[in-house]
């Protein structure tokens, strides 16, 4: 804690006595900006100094990722999750074995209620360096010739975010998303391989690789693409083929309505009913008769 202090000021080539007195509650922290490794420990320093000799209020607070804001230091107490691994070295917290949940934004807070201001905060970014996972490849096994082909590339893990390298056949493909005259473009940031128009050329094994510089680049396992030209005459030729047996089902069709295939079993009943109603009235008549 740093008390009130006089100064000597010079100015010229004349000395004169002057007093500096802090007329607020000031917090101030040696940096602002802490970046440290997974599974690591740092300090987050926080420092104040007051106008009077008092007994201040201390809290500290996180503001997560995503907005949520939760208390880490409070009533002379650390949180529950954090008692077993962190420690208050005086107004500072040290925290060991960092997990990627503890980044964020925490807030030092001292208010001193006997000073003329007294209330301040500072606020000190916490970055926990991650290595990337193993990424996440869409790969197609195969494509025609002229078409356009994505493959995709992407994993949430790493911590800065991960550049993306594509690699054929062993071979880095270095070409950026800006590039021109070519047949493809990579786009480092995303994670993308896009091809306007693929070629025969284009077949052979692909993987990614994701790097950000914390330990280790993670590659996906390597899957072919196979590119092969259009087989116009094939299709022709099963469009014949289809259109042949088309023709042959509509003519079986009509062949078998003119034969009375598709209404001969009702015509012979109604045959036979009439039949049978002829016979019944000549028995009739005779018996009359």
């Amino acid at each position: 804690m740093w008390l009130p202090a006089s100064c000597l000021c010079l100015l010229g080539h004349f000395a004169a006595l002057c007093f500096w007195e802090v007329s607020a509650v000031i917090v101030e922290s040696e940096n602002y900006d802490v970046k440290e490794l997974e599974f690591g420990e740092t300090i987050l320093t926080c420092k104040y100094r007051l106008e009077k000799e008092q007994v201040i209020r201390l809290e500290w607070k996180k503001v997560a990722l995503n907005g949520d804001v939760s208390f880490v230091f409070f009533n002379n107490s650390l949180a529950a999750d954090l008692q077993k691994r962190a420690e208050m070295m005086g107004p500072s917290i040290r925290f060991r074995n960092l997990s990627r949940g503890d980044s964020g934004q925490y807030r030092c807070e001292v208010s001193a209620p006997q000073d003329k201001k007294n209330f301040q905060e500072i606020i000190i970014n916490l970055a926990v360096l991650v290595a990337p996972s193993i990424p996440s490849c869409d790969i197609p096994s195969s494509a025609m010739s002229g078409s356009a082909v994505e493959l995709k590339c992407r994993e949430k893990e790493g911590n800065p975010a991960s550049e993306y390298k594509w690699f054929k056949n062993g071979f880095a493909l270095e070409l950026s998303v800006k590039a021109t005259n070519t047949t493809y473009q990579v786009d480092k940031a995303t994670g993308t391989l896009h091809f306007n128009t693929v070629t025969k050329e284009d077949t052979g094994e692909y993987y990614c690789e994701a790097n950000n510089k914390i330990g280790k680049p993670q590659r996906c396992p390597a899957k072919r693409m196979q590119v092969d030209d259009l087989n116009l005459a094939g299709i022709i030729s099963a469009v014949v083929i289809v259109c042949l047996v088309i023709v042959l089902c509509g003519c079986g069709v009509c062949y078998a309505q003119r034969r009375g295939y598709f209404s001969g079993g009702k015509s012979k009943k109604e045959h036979n009913s009439a039949s049978q109603a002829e016979s019944d009235f000549k028995h009739t008549k005779s018996f009359v008769i």
